[in-house]
């Protein structure tokens, strides 16, 4: 009878830990973003050539679109110890604590050599004060088809790359980095 009731109790207190035990550690996405931090590219190359670089503020991250006059065809975005000038390798010092080197396969002036996009400051495209994670936005430069842009944030954050098609038969190369993990 002893070894029964002591079984019993093992069995009991056994299904009692399985109750009260906790399940296994998961913290909820911020604002549901499921983004990472590692690099993200697509090696094609494109026809079409930067036209415009522009910022803008979201509720969960700060977005950096990249305009161009044709179809997006690739792109790579990814941390980097520091942000290299197109052509030259000279340092692009930028604000924040982490650095973003966006570069799109595609120049920043025409088959003729004319610039189609011409920054009116290159170490600041963009005036991101007051933003919650961009600390700085600068001009990396365009060489030999590929143009660089220079994100500095205020930590290495997750950050999403997609592109959107129009408008004019153009193309946008957008960079969404969020607020916090």
């Amino acid at each position: 009878m002893r070894k029964i009731s002591a079984g019993m109790g093992a069995v009991v207190a056994v299904a009692g830990l399985g109750l009260v035990a906790p399940g296994p550690a998961s913290a909820s996405p911020y604002c549901g973003i499921m983004w990472g931090s590692l690099a993200k590219a697509d090696p094609d190359m494109s026809s079409a050539n930067v036209t415009s670089v522009r910022t803008g503020q979201q509720a969960c991250y700060d977005r950096l679109v990249i305009d161009l006059s044709g179809k997006v065809a690739g792109y790579s975005v990814q941390y980097v110890p520091v942000v290299v000038q197109d052509g030259s390798g000279f340092e692009i010092p930028l604000l924040g604590d982490a650095d973003l080197q966006v570069t799109v396969t595609a120049p920043s002036y025409n088959q003729g050599g004319q610039a189609t996009y011409v920054p009116a400051a290159k170490a600041e495209l963009s005036n991101v004060s007051g933003y919650q994670t961009f600390r700085q936005v600068a001009y990396a430069g365009s060489f030999e088809g590929y143009t660089s842009v220079g994100l500095g944030v205020r930590a290495r954050l997750p950050f999403r790359v997609f592109t959107l098609n129009g408008p004019d038969g153009g193309s946008r190369l957008v960079v969404d980095v969020a607020h916090h993990w």
